[in-house]
């Protein structure tokens, strides 16, 4: 079916992708098989078997911040993933990496449990830009020794993932899947029958409400927005075929004064 000829949810759903945080935690959501293939693929470990997968977990912290997670998984070892999309730069800091690791740590080790009872945590986040900036795709972090480089092996792991290489590899096809609005054209099976579920069943669509009520409130801002700026500018070029100063310009027009000299100088040119 042609775009055109859908209804305004339906073109929400057809063009939403994994990299929306919702959207991946619908998908993933007690789904083992897709997210041992996430982790395998990611950690490049292929003996990776998860048990039990769970989205927007709360953990609660009663004494300081608490923490909602995408996606926590557990493996037949007990070691612990949590998994983060994150397309805003600012919401992948390094030193959330380590307070999620953290918290994952206190909740998960009872009273009185001596501390070599914490099992290993993965903190992963996939970003849609390559927030550390070394042009890497995949960035893995551990401790080490600094006087001899030798690893400081505590089981506490930060991995960051970056979602804008492509690459004809493993995790660069997993990075295309994941920005990818049409499962038809996606990679990895797992993924594509899942998302083709949300995408093109009634019963996957049902559940699919939240997200397009979120996105068309957020369409209906950007047009309200669009239409003031549009507004704004053609006010600030009658001010200045008028012959009003730069700064009255910007003070009457809200526009901001890079904006305002950008029209000054076409309508000069």
């Amino acid at each position: 079916m042609e775009k055109t000829n859908l209804s305004e949810p339906q073109k929400i759903i057809a063009d939403i992708t994994l990299m929306n945080n919702r959207f991946m935690n619908k998908v993933f959501a007690s789904d083992v098989k897709s997210t041992q293939l996430l982790l395998r693929i990611i950690l490049n470990n292929d003996k990776i078997k998860v048990k039990t997968v769970n989205t927007q977990q709360f953990i609660q912290n009663l004494y300081g911040h608490s923490a909602q997670l995408d996606i926590l998984a557990t493996d037949e070892n007990g070691r612990r993933f949590n998994v983060e999309i994150q397309r805003d730069d600012e919401g992948a800091p390094v030193k959330r990496a380590r307070y999620y690791s953290s918290v994952l740590d206190v909740h998960f080790l009872d009273a009185g449990e001596k501390y070599d009872k914490l099992n290993d945590v993965y903190v992963i986040f996939i970003t849609e830009h390559d927030v550390l900036h070394r042009n890497h795709p995949i960035y893995n972090v551990e401790r080490m020794i600094k006087e001899d480089g030798t690893a400081f092996a505590d089981g506490s792991k930060i991995v960051y993932v970056n979602a804008s290489c492509r690459g004809d590899t493993p995790l660069g096809r997993l990075m295309q899947d994941f920005n990818c609005a049409n499962p038809d054209k996606m990679h990895y099976k797992e993924l594509a029958d899942r998302v083709s579920f949300f995408k093109k069943t009634k019963e996957g669509e049902k559940t699919m409400t939240d997200i397009i009520e979120l996105y068309a409130a957020k369409r209906a801002k950007e047009a309200v927005q669009k239409t003031a700026q549009a507004r704004n500018i053609e006010l600030a070029k009658g001010l200045l075929s008028e012959g009003e100063t730069i700064e009255r310009t910007v003070r009457l027009s809200k526009l901001s004064e890079a904006e305002v000299r950008e029209l000054a100088s076409k309508l000069t040119a």
